[in-house]
């Protein structure tokens, strides 16, 4: 469903200020601490660039990751946006880094990891199993059933965690679906491609061009026909909407 033009920057706003930051290591232990305690489903969401230009025209996946209970900051491009409105960005919580955290927290529960194809989702269940979650039971399924088959597993498998590694926008919508039916406490993660990083299909960048804040540039080089029009046509669309926000925010203050 499209949005007419203009709305998207109220949409911008509200998303800014449901995201949460974690600016110190303790906050972020806290953070860790209070997710393996759901007291009913919950679920979890990354904001960046991309899902900044996704939710600008699309209406589905809006309510979508507005709907998450929490919702983290992930990239650079987050980062310079809340810097361009003079806020903190705080600490840069990216899934390929946080879940596995979230994962090792829940050693000893029922894990469902959903999400990608084999060999990789069957390299990441090992990976899980003898290094993150030894003690945990695993349950697994592909990323690309309908969101039925996901419903019926979980409900016959009652997972404390559920990591989806769909990609955007169809794993918000499946976690959507998961947190209104499911009737036990669990934490379900966004986990966009965690499941192949995990599973060894795509190589993280080195340290020093994660710390820079250029993992994008690396994937990119990577991937670069998959990711061409997500970081080639999307970045520069994205800063180009951070200014006209920007622009658009002094004005009204």
């Amino acid at each position: 469903m499209n949005l007419p033009v203009g709305d998207w920057r109220q949409r911008w706003r509200t998303i800014l200020d449901r995201t949460c930051r974690v600016a110190t290591s303790s906050g972020l232990q806290e953070l860790l601490n209070s997710l393996t305690v759901p007291v009913a489903p919950r679920t979890l969401a990354f904001v960046n660039a991309h899902a900044m230009n996704l939710l600008t025209t699309s209406t589905d996946f809006y309510h979508a990751i507005r709907s998450s209970d929490v919702l983290l900051r992930d990239g650079s491009g987050m980062a310079t946006l809340f810097r361009m409105i003079s806020q903190s960005a705080g600490l840069n919580l990216n899934g390929t880094d946080l879940i596995p955290k979230i994962i090792a927290q829940f050693d000893g529960k029922t894990i469902a990891l959903l999400g990608s194809r084999n060999p990789y989702l069957r390299n990441a269940a090992a990976v899980i199993s003898q290094q993150l979650a030894p003690h945990s039971r695993l349950v697994t399924a592909h990323g690309f059933l309908e969101v039925e088959g996901y419903l019926s597993l979980v409900v016959q498998s009652r997972p404390n965690l559920i990591v989806l590694g769909m990609g955007m926008p169809k794993q918000e919508r499946v976690a959507v679906v998961l947190r209104a039916a499911l009737p036990f406490p669990c934490l379900i993660v966004c986990g966009g491609a965690i499941i192949d990083f995990v599973g060894a299909k795509t190589p993280r960048a080195p340290p020093l061009i994660r710390q820079i804040g250029l993992e994008w540039l690396y994937r990119l080089a990577l991937e670069p026909r998959r990711l061409f029009s997500r970081y080639v046509i999307g970045n520069p669309r994205f800063l180009l909407r951070a200014l006209k926000f920007v622009l658009a925010t002094s004005k009204e203050a």
